[in-house]
C-alpha cells in the first residue's frame, strides 16, 4: 500500500472516533494544554505572584494589670479634685486649711479623724517652717503614709495545731468570698484548709463556700440551717487536725435578732475555735469600703466584741472614697490588711499603704 494512502487511512480514522487533539501552544513562557473547542474562550494566563507563607501571627499580648490608681478612681476623683484647687493655691493659709479639711471629709474620712490629722500636720507645718501648699501636700502624704503603715499587717501563721482565722462582719460585705479568695491563695502557698461554713442563718453561705472549697480543695465543714455556729466551727478544727490541715478559715453569722445576740454569738464562737487543738490566730473584720463612715461604727462594734487583729476592705474598686482606711487606722489604730479590687482571687491584694496613699492623691 502506498504510504500516502496508508496516512490518510489512520487520519480518516482518527476523525471518526471523535478523539481529541490536545494542541500545546507555547505563550512566552507558559505552557497551555487545551482541546480544540476550547479555543477562542480560552484568556491567556497571567503570570501570578508567588505564594508565600502565611506570616505567622504572635499571640495576643496579655491584658495588662490594672493598677491601683486605676482601681481606685472614684476615690482618687473624690479626693484629688478637692487637692487640686490646694496645690494651686500660691501659699498656704486659713482658706488651704478649709479647703484640705473639707476635702478629707467629703473623702469619708470623718470629722474626728480629719480633726487630728490635721491638728498633725499644722504642728508639722509650724516646726518645719512650710509655707508652699505642694509642700504641705507632700508632708500630709509622708504623715498618712505613716499611719497607715502601723501596726502588724501581716496574716500570722503559727507553728503547732491548726490555725484558725475568723471572718466576721454583718451581711452584704463580701465575707464568704473573701473566704473562698484568702482560701484559695493560701492554698497555693502550700496551705492545707478547712473551710467551716458557720453562717448558718443566711441560706446560700454554705453552698458559695463549698464552690470556693471545691476551687481551692479545701475541706468543707457545714451543718443545718440555723445550727449553732460554735459546733459546726468545732468540727471543723477537730477535722483539720485529724486530717493534717493546718488552717481553718471560719465564716461566721452577719445578722442575728438583734446585734447584742450577734455579739455573744461571735464571743462564744472564738472561745470555742481557741480550744485545743485549735489556735485563733487571725480575726478580721470584712467590710464594705463604701459604706463610708458606717464601716467605722462596725469596725468599733466587733472589735469591742472579738478584738479585731485586722481588716479586709472590700469593694474599693467601685464607689468607695477610701478615707474610711484611714478613719479606721486613725480611731481605732486596727490594721488594714487585705483590699479587695475586683472579683476574682488575684484582685484580693496585701494592702500596701504607699501606693494607696499616691492613688488617691494622684492627680487625672
Amino acid at each position: 500500500m502506498e504510504p500516502l494512502l496508508l496516512i490518510l487511512i489512520v487520519v480518516v480514522i482518527v476523525l471518526s472516533v471523535g478523539s481529541v487533539a490536545l494542541v500545546v501552544h507555547r505563550r512566552g513562557d507558559s505552557v497551555t494544554l487545551e482541546s480544540p473547542g476550547a479555543r477562542g474562550v480560552h484568556a491567556p494566563p497571567v503570570d501570578a505572584p508567588p505564594v508565600d507563607d502565611p506570616p505567622v501571627q504572635s499571640p495576643p499580648a496579655a491584658p495588662a494589670v490594672a493598677s491601683l490608681r486605676d482601681r481606685l478612681g472614684k476615690a482618687r476623683g473624690t479626693l484629688s479634685g478637692f487637692m487640686g484647687s490646694v496645690r494651686a493655691r500660691p501659699r498656704v493659709d486659713q482658706e488651704t486649711w478649709d479647703e484640705l479639711e473639707e476635702a478629707l471629709i467629703r473623702a469619708d474620712v470623718g470629722i474626728g479623724a480629719t480633726t487630728t490629722i490635721l491638728d498633725r500636720l499644722r504642728q508639722s507645718v509650724t516646726a518645719e517652717g512650710i509655707t508652699a501648699s505642694t509642700e504641705l501636700l507632700e508632708v500630709l502624704k509622708a504623715q498618712l503614709k505613716a499611719d497607715l503603715a502601723g501596726g502588724d499587717r501581716g496574716l500570722h501563721h503559727e507553728p503547732g495545731g491548726p490555725n484558725v482565722w475568723l471572718f466576721v462582719g454583718v451581711n452584704g460585705v463580701g465575707k464568704t468570698t473573701t473566704i473562698g479568695k484568702v482560701g484559695k491563695q493560701q492554698a497555693d502557698l502550700g496551705h492545707r484548709i478547712v473551710m467551716a461554713a458557720g453562717d448558718t442563718f443566711r441560706a446560700a453561705a454554705a453552698e458559695q463556700l463549698e464552690v470556693w472549697a471545691e476551687r481551692s480543695g479545701a475541706d468543707l465543714v457545714r451543718g443545718a440551717e440555723g445550727g449553732d455556729p460554735s459546733s459546726i466551727i468545732f468540727d471543723a478544727v477537730q477535722r483539720a487536725a485529724a486530717r493534717g490541715s493546718d488552717l481553718v478559715l471560719a465564716d461566721t453569722a452577719g445578722r442575728l435578732h438583734t446585734k447584742v445576740n450577734l455579739m455573744e454569738e461571735l464571743r462564744k464562737v472564738r472561745r470555742v475555735a481557741d480550744r485545743d487543738p485549735g489556735q485563733v490566730t487571725e480575726v478580721l473584720l470584712v467590710l464594705d469600703a463604701t459604706t463610708g463612715q458606717n464601716g467605722l461604727v462596725q469596725a468599733q462594734q466587733f472589735t469591742e466584741a472579738v478584738a479585731l487583729t485586722g481588716v479586709v476592705l472590700t469593694k474599693l474598686d467601685g464607689s468607695a472614697k477610701g478615707g474610711i482606711a484611714l478613719a479606721i487606722q486613725s480611731t481605732l489604730g486596727i490594721p488594714i490588711k487585705l483590699v479587695g479590687l475586683g472579683e476574682t482571687a488575684d484582685d484580693l491584694v496585701a494592702f500596701d499603704p504607699d501606693e494607696f496613699i499616691d492613688a488617691l492623691f494622684a492627680a487625672d
